[in-house]
């Protein structure tokens, strides 16, 4: 009974141990955006239909998205309180002047990358820009229209990175802490696990293939180098944020093969070239140029750590868990 007890339970620290945490966590997220959504979102939806009738589609979108993003928060936050034992801003929420200030380099380093991809394609002939400033529901203005996108993408890098680098990384490290390799060596590993479940996580995308699920765990890792350097999710959300947005609705590419052009776009785009180095129907992520670009950026991430804090070196905090009577 006692070895069936020390599987789920750590004694020392008076709390499940991490994976079943991360599991938990992860039911949490898949689970209460329907609870949540089923309750509140078609009334809401309904209210705001009936205050403008002529943004029905915006509508929906942003309240889907709004409910995604608080449920999102709440199940994190259940999983800081109940599981972890830790202030849910221990995840890397700490929102001083230094968070505000990375968090603006993860959003200039996400739009540069995405426009340096575009620049590249450009000029060797891989795309062709086929119109400006496009909308699909006729009647909407423009800036309307790209109200939908940026609420989208700024929900996703929230939630995304609460999932896969504030919460998985932090419990994970914590359950990979050992003597073999210390609190340096559980950051590493916390963060090639979360990153390869990163990247399962979006296997069963429009267009996805073994090779697009891989480049995807690399994005991972990309995107959790500003985590586990600082110990905060400042630079991951902020870059998360503009790699998306930039990428679907600046310059009209698919988004982990997803097509966000369908709402609006400020360049439309035929795809042309290698899939090979472009990443064809599933985007920019799938291809060579895109891996490029994520080496680069991994380097400049690294690069602005150092320019801001004087070091480079892992977080080994994130591997060390302290009650909060301590």
């Amino acid at each position: 009974m006692s070895q069936i007890v020390w599987l789920f339970w750590n004694r020392k620290q008076g709390r499940l141990r991490s994976g079943w945490r991360v599991a938990v966590h992860f039911s949490l997220w898949i689970i209460l955006p329907s609870i949540i959504g089923g309750i509140f979102g078609t009334p809401l939806a309904q209210w705001i239909m009936r205050q403008a009738p002529g943004l029905t589609p915006i509508a929906e979108r942003a309240v889907g998205n709004g409910l995604t993003l608080v449920s999102a928060l709440l199940g994190t936050w259940m999983a800081t309180f109940f599981l972890d034992h830790r202030p849910f801003a221990d995840l890397g929420l700490r929102f001083n002047r230094d968070w505000w200030v990375d968090f603006l380099f993860g959003l200039t380093l996400g739009g540069v990358l995405i426009s340096g991809i575009f620049l590249v394609e450009l000029a060797l002939g891989w795309v062709e820009v086929t119109g400006l400033f496009q909308v699909a529901q006729p009647g909407v203005p423009f800036a309307l229209a790209m109200l939908g996108p940026i609420i989208v993408f700024i929900v996703i890098g929230i939630t995304e990175e609460l999932l896969a680098r504030g919460y998985e990384i932090r419990n994970l490290a914590e359950g990979f802490n050992l003597p073999l390799w210390g609190p340096g060596g559980a950051v590493v590993v916390a963060w090639v696990v979360s990153s390869s479940l990163f990247g399962l996580l979006h296997v069963f995308n429009p267009n996805a293939t073994w090779h697009s699920t891989l480049y995807l765990m690399v994005a991972g890792l990309f995107l959790g180098i500003g985590y586990i350097l600082t110990g905060t999710l400042a630079i991951p959300i902020g870059l998360h944020i503009t790699w998306n947005f930039v990428q679907g609705n600046i310059f009209g590419f698919p988004v982990s093969g997803n097509d966000f052009t369908t709402q609006a776009t400020v360049i439309a785009i035929h795809q042309e070239g290698p899939a090979l180095w472009t990443g064809g129907a599933f985007g920019p992520e799938a291809g060579l140029i895109g891996l490029a670009a994520m080496l680069i950026g991994s380097v400049l991430t690294m690069a602005w750590v150092y320019h801001r804090y004087g070091n480079v070196a892992l977080d080994q905090r994130l591997a060390v868990y302290r009650r909060p009577d301590n």
